[in-house]
């Protein structure tokens, strides 16, 4: 059976993707920055190498023996100094470079969905400079593009829970955004697939006013959806690029852009939207009444 080496294995996605590599019973070694962010885990089969990504030097010999490379490396909010280029680029070529020198046999990496459409966006262009290396490797690969997560749509909870949500325009943009147990199912999937790309999103497309009276159901609260017009988007675009650092405006700019576009891919996995919404609900109810 084939080893597999999963990078930024301690983030949202790689969480998952080591439990599905740990169901399959494949032979794993987690690729992480901080080995504690996975002691709650209690995984049973999984080897654990500590090591810096951004750090050439501390990857050498990391892919012996390792028969697929999959990357779930980047970051969302930038932090200790490093930048998209750092990280989302940088970081995941070193891993490339090291993976070749071993004879991996493939590389799967997970950028985002229509992220070649996107790559005026600074968090965008780090990943598809690496995709673009990556082409060019010679080495087999997958590249696999998610719609965006449920998890990424905790601020419109957040709002919910105030009693009202705003969206830009008429919130009939359509996505169908993915649970990360059923991303991870793909990215373990893709082992064994030849596709060199692989669009995936949830099961479920929802317009974005679907998407906020879930929110509102969760917190049990009448449906209060207040729309903006387009050009509040277009102008808020514009000042945080302006009046913003980087590391802040980067997940802002993104966020607003895909708020104005369709964005629907392949529908995959059972995990529904709105299960979702209220287990988390949940969570933040419970934990407020421990406090």
């Amino acid at each position: 059976m084939k080893r597999i080496l999963v990078a930024g294995a301690t983030g949202y996605l790689g969480k998952y993707i080591l439990k599905e590599l740990e169901q399959w019973e494949f032979p794993t070694t987690a690729l992480v920055r901080s080995p504690e962010k996975l002691n709650s885990m209690e995984l049973e089969t999984i080897d654990i190498i500590k090591a810096e990504v951004t750090n050439p030097e501390v990857l050498s010999g990391v892919c012996k023996g390792v028969d697929v490379v999959i990357s779930t490396v980047g970051i969302t909010r930038q932090q200790d100094g490093l930048t998209y280029m750092d990280v989302d680029f940088q970081a995941n070529l070193n891993l490339l470079r090291e993976a070749q020198l071993a004879g991996v046999e493939k590389f799967i990496y997970i950028s985002v969905l229509n992220g070649q459409h996107l790559r005026h966006l600074r968090m965008v262009e780090a990943k598809e400079q690496f995709v673009d290396e990556l082409r060019a490797s010679g080495m087999n690969y997958t590249v696999i593009r998610p719609n965006g997560f449920f998890s990424d749509l905790d601020d419109l909870l957040s709002m919910a829970e105030s009693g009202k949500i705003y969206l830009f325009g008429d919130g009939e943009f359509k996505l169908n955004p993915i649970h990360g147990a059923d991303l991870a199912e793909v990215c373990v999937q893709a082992i064994a697939r030849n596709e060199s790309e692989i669009e995936v999103g949830g099961p479920d497309i929802l317009t974005h006013n679907e998407i906020a009276e879930m929110a509102m159901c969760a917190w049990n609260k009448p449906s209060k959806i207040i729309h903006l017009p387009t050009i509040f988007r277009i102008l808020a675009i514009k000042a945080v690029r302006f009046f913003t650092s980087q590391k802040t405006y980067g997940p802002l700019e993104f966020f607003l852009t895909l708020m104005g576009r369709d964005s629907i891919a392949t529908r995959h996995g059972s995990h529904r939207l709105q299960d979702f919404f209220n287990q988390e609900v949940q969570q933040i109810k419970q934990q407020s009444n421990q406090k």
